[in-house]
């Protein structure tokens, strides 16, 4: 292989400045110069694959060393590596003091409840079901906070109030996985659940036994049901599969025979959750159809999806998110909600409201198969008949 010699000159305008403050900086400086003289000489516009941190001299300002980073976050890659913080967390902090000594101890997981203040006692009794493992989270729709302040436990929460917000409008804008990225789970639920059969600390335990990235607990099976998936089952810990109506289920590894779970009480690890949030759409508020694609975050989902029968919980159905709507045509505000697992959302009619929750199910459906076509037309790959979503 020919080997090219190159002579390289350096002007003494560089070197002797440079010898004279820091010997160690001349050949870092010298070959980062030598490299931007060559490249300028080239008119070589292509950006260099190496991922290292590069140090480079400017001719302007002989001795202004600048950092660039490519493998840094997207809009610090002018930052030394060691002081970038891309990750954050509810934690809080005193105002005082040292802060390695602030926290005398770290949650590990993060509960999130979308509540209004009609619900407050039901509110109270789960969040005593919490340790202080738990970090507790309360998304306001009624713009009611200060009232709060009688449970002991709410004055150490965190609240973030915005009137008139469905569960997953707050998700997609106050979850974002490097905010949450502290807590090795994270739980999004519904403010309607009784919780009297629920330890959160054994269902933690469940969880990771039986290896699930997401899950929710059982259902009670006395109480109306839409799928038989997420009924509670009173003979194990946890199940990962049902059986459905004939004709339900194309293939009994998918939903909602199974890698199925509903979205009025589901619990995402921190590596699923950060692919579920991508997934949100910021326009579709109601969320209809996300638990049907909940398995593409996780492989194989049929394993990885489940439901904890052993820790149920109880859907009250309670409509008090509608208390917040207008009487229309003599119908109570609740009148048209979307009943489902995605909680209860303000609307003024039942033909309103279906036909916006139908809508975005079918919005969201197109989305995910139109990203997917492309994406395997891209790769040169023929896509499935189906995607399944």
């Amino acid at each position: 292989m020919p080997v090219e010699i190159c002579q390289l000159h350096f002007p003494a305008s560089l070197v002797s400045p440079l010898q004279d403050r820091n010997p160690g900086l001349i050949t870092q400086a010298l070959l980062n110069h030598a490299w931007t003289s060559a490249r300028n000489a080239k008119g070589d516009n292509e950006q260099s694959s190496d991922t290292s941190l590069k140090v480079f001299h400017s001719d302007l300002f002989p001795f202004n060393l600048k950092i660039y980073v490519p493998t840094n976050p997207k809009g610090a890659e002018r930052l030394a590596p060691g002081i970038v913080v891309s990750e954050s967390d509810f934690h809080l902090r005193r105002l005082w003091g040292e802060p390695s000594e602030d926290l005398p101890f770290k949650p590990k997981y993060l509960v999130t409840f979308t509540v209004g203040y009609t619900q407050k006692e039901n509110i109270n009794k789960a969040a005593k079901k919490f340790s202080n493992d738990f970090a507790i989270l309360l998304f306001h729709y009624d713009g009611r906070v200060s009232e709060w302040e009688e449970f002991e436990w709410s004055k150490r929460a965190i609240h973030i109030s915005v009137r008139k917000q469905t569960k997953w409008w707050y998700a997609k804008r106050f979850l974002h996985p490097d905010i949450v990225a502290a807590y090795e789970y994270i739980f999004i639920w519904d403010e309607d659940l009784g919780m009297e059969h629920f330890n959160a600390e054994e269902y933690i335990k469940l969880v990771k036994k039986h290896g699930l990235e997401i899950s929710q607990p059982g259902l009670e099976p006395d109480r109306g049901l839409t799928w038989q998936m997420t009924k509670r089952r009173g003979d194990r810990e946890v199940h990962k599969e049902t059986e459905e109506r004939p004709g339900w289920c194309s293939d009994p590894h998918l939903p909602p025979c199974a890698a199925f779970v509903e979205i009025m009480a589901p619990v995402f690890s921190r590596d699923a959750w950060r692919c579920v949030w991508h997934m949100i759409q910021n326009d579709l508020v109601h969320g209809w159809g996300l638990d049907f694609a909940l398995r593409k975050c996780v492989e194989p989902a049929h394993e990885k999806i489940g439901v904890v029968d052993s820790q149920w919980i109880v859907h009250q159905g309670v409509p008090s998110l509608g208390n917040q709507g207008q009487q229309e045509n003599g119908k109570a505000p609740w009148v048209g909600l979307c009943h489902s697992s995605w909680g209860l959302t303000i609307v003024p009619s039942i033909v309103q409201v279906r036909a916006r929750c139908r809508k975005e199910w079918g919005m969201f459906q197109t989305r995910m198969a139109d990203a997917e076509k492309a994406h395997y037309k891209m790769m040169g790959i023929t896509p499935p008949n189906s995607t399944h979503v």
